[in-house]
């Protein structure tokens, strides 16, 4: 579907390639980039291990955020991943919460190459790597469950690319022989049927260290026990809002079938599903079953901040509805694996748009609470009932583990999963960047060992600059991803100038959405000395998209922007010195609407403060005008459904201004628009920050 062929001859040009595996298929070697072995299809880019790309600027500041909140002290008042975890041989919480927790701290512990951290995830580690038993099952006696060890093996492959420690493998292939066993007595059941796939991406990652052939038979094992998401999509029955009462869902009661399948978090995580399946099997239906799937999701439950809505169920396009954080990671995590696979820059892009917009917005400042639903039009987290599908009154509270515990323990990974995919193998020995942000990445290019600085405040600003570094003379291509979004930029290499194309793509809006890949990446192709210099420049230019009820949503680049509403916080309930639930109550009108039209959104732009995404002192604001609209009113302690667009309203004119979707925590983002263009003169009235 994207594979990609050459188009130009010259040296320094954008053209196509083709996607194929790195050379030979290399034995398991700490640090380096590991391909497929046949028979599996060839991944159109490889990920580097953990440890290769190093976050710098605004993108370490955040993770050092991170370090100093939940994720560097949670086992430290947090009994479910505290010392006397199931994980850590102890008598308590044995299921999913302590390989969640590690998930993310390891990860994020050896990007910022924190000693007090790689100590503190390595004892997490060391226990399940000391503790196999003889039959080859791992984790704690208490729990049989095949579902929180899923999540452990992913840990594991990570622990081992960045220590090269040489019992991972041994005790992996000794769990899969285990499991390969035991799985037609006990087979996979409740969460673990329903996410299978991420067992697979582990089979498959050990086949390619080993080529052990029973791993294949594995895989195939489990997909045959697994739930058939795509059958799910081929034909989807979930188009509107689910309940408590459709679901057939009851107190103490184990979820349904079709509460599994509507299950957000399920639904994330299935999305990797075709594309980890198409490398078995190469079958064109599967590699193209992502694009149906994303388009099902969009057209039902699509919601402005890049996610669909699940609350903790789909709930239909109303961007009063919510979706849980563990979604938001997980989605993350899918969609790099699944670029890795397809190589479709479209998924790039859906992955920025959640990264920039969902995962901050879900996260305090200080990254020391967090709401289990986030919505993008919020305009309070109180406790109080809301219109969830599912959910209790504490869902949009920011604090330690409002309505359910999972995403206290899952939204590590989030962060530094994204700060480890910034960059991919390319083919021909060459490297591509996924996703933007402040970054040095380390790896071999063209035989040679290799660095590449990139300096950039993106997503706030248009531009990145990348230095490279070779060790000598090496020739191989650097492949930029062109988004979605820019409609052409200029490229700089050591100071000639060369046009971007528009990048030839359309998003899942539909299922005839496509993408011309000969746009959608530029290759430099030339040898490089140490110091040479691209720079890059996309189009950075304000848009509106349309959404539920015909709702206007501003944008910016990969930025969802939104009017904040003040913000009082009040403590509800203290854990910790650091840690407390709270609720925010609004300090500012909501229910604008906004003119279109003439009245242009203007962007102003200001310096990347010590939070990157601060409402108090956002990178980028966007100006536009706007009315309230009195008609449009409170609805079970939310905004009520948007009004069908366009509208009237005689109120005066004013200035909003907006901010990035994830700096502000109660904010308006999809606004009905005016019926009646003006002459965009507000009066001096404002509302915003």
């Amino acid at each position: 579907m994207f594979y990609l062929k050459s188009v130009c001859a010259a040296s320094m040009a954008a053209v196509l390639f083709i996607p194929r595996i790195l050379g030979a298929t290399p034995q398991a070697v700490q640090g380096t980039v590991v391909a497929n072995r046949t028979p599996l299809e060839p991944n159109a880019f490889n990920p580097l291990p953990l440890g290769a790309i190093e976050p710098r600027g605004w993108l370490r500041r955040q993770l050092e955020i991170q370090a100093g909140g939940l994720t560097g002290h949670l086992d430290q008042f947090w009994n479910d991943v505290g010392p006397n975890s199931g994980w850590l041989g102890g008598t308590g919480e044995s299921w999913e919460r302590g390989p969640y927790y590690l998930d993310g701290l390891l990860p994020l512990a050896y990007e910022l190459n924190d000693p007090a951290l790689i100590r503190k995830a390595k004892q997490w580690a060391d226990w399940t790597l000391s503790h196999q038993r003889p039959d080859g099952q791992i984790g704690p006696v208490k729990n049989y469950d095949w579902w929180p060890r899923m999540v452990m093996l992913k840990v594991l492959t990570q622990y081992e690319e960045v220590s090269g420690d040489p019992r991972v493998i041994p005790l992996m292939e000794r769990y899969f022989a285990y499991e390969l066993r035991e799985l037609p007595n006990r087979p996979l059941r409740d969460w673990g049927k329903y996410r299978w796939q991420d067992n697979v991406y582990s089979v498959l990652w050990l086949y390619n260290r080993t080529g052990g052939v029973k791993l294949l038979e594995l895989a195939k094992l489990l997909h045959q026990q697994g739930y058939d998401w795509e059958s799910q999509f081929a034909d989807f029955r979930y188009t509107s809002k689910e309940t408590i009462e459709k679901l057939g869902l009851g107190p103490n009661a184990m979820p349904t079938a079709a509460a599994m399948q509507t299950h957000g978090v399920n639904n994330a995580m299935a999305l990797k599903v075709a594309p980890i399946w198409f490398l078995i099997t190469g079958s064109p239906a599967d590699r193209a079953e992502i694009d149906h799937q994303l388009a099902m999701l969009d057209r039902y439950h699509g919601l402005p901040n890049g996610m669909f809505s699940a609350d903790e169920h789909f709930a239909g396009p109303d961007p009063s509805q919510g979706i849980e954080l563990c979604a938001v990671v997980e989605t993350m995590f899918s969609f790099e694996q699944a670029f890795a696979v397809l190589g479709d820059p479209r998924l790039a892009d859906r992955l920025e748009k959640v990264v920039y917009n969902a995962l901050p917005a879900t996260l305090s400042d200080d990254m020391w609470s967090h709401q289990y639903d986030q919505q993008p039009n919020q305009i309070a987290c109180t406790r109080a009932h809301r219109q969830w599908s599912t959910n209790g009154p504490d869902s949009n509270l920011f604090g330690l583990e409002p309505n359910f515990g999972c995403c206290t323990a899952n939204l590590h990974q989030g962060w530094p999963k994204f700060a480890s995919s910034l960059w991919m193998a390319a083919p021909n020995g060459g490297v591509v960047t996924v996703a933007y942000a402040p970054n040095r990445v380390h790896t071999e290019l063209g035989g040679v060992q290799t660095a590449i600085d990139e300096e950039t405040e993106y997503p706030f600003r248009g531009t990145a600059q990348f230095t490279v570094h070779p060790a000598r003379r090496a020739t191989f291509p650097l492949v930029l991803r062109v988004p979605v979004w820019s409609n052409g930029g200029t490229v700089r290499i050591n100071g000639q100038v060369q046009q971007l194309p528009a990048s030839g793509c359309t998003i899942y809006e539909t299922d005839n959405a496509t993408c011309d890949p000969s746009k959608a990446f530029f290759r430099v192709q030339r040898t490089w000395t140490d110091g040479d210099r691209v720079s890059v420049t996309f189009n950075l230019k304000p848009g509106v998209t349309h959404w539920y009820h015909n709702a206007a949503v501003f944008e910016r680049g990969p930025l969802v922007f939104s009017l904040p509403l003040g913000g009082q916080w009040s403590e509800l309930k203290r854990y910790s010195e650091k840690s407390a639930d709270w609720q925010i109550t609004p300090t500012k009108p909501w229910n604008y609407a906004v003119e279109l039209g003439e009245c242009e959104a203007s962007a102003v732009e200001h310096p990347i403060g010590p939070v990157p995404f601060d409402v108090k002192n956002p990178p980028v604001e966007l100006q536009v005008v706007g009315r309230l609209d009195p008609q449009w009113t409170v609805e079970e302690n939310s905004a009520g459904p948007v009004p069908a667009s366009p509208v009237a309203s005689s109120d005066p004119l004013q200035t909003l201004t907006l901010v990035p979707y994830g700096a502000a925590k109660l904010r308006m983002t999809a606004f009905p628009y005016l019926r009646e263009a003006s002459r965009c003169q507000p009066e001096r009235s404002k509302a915003g920050r």
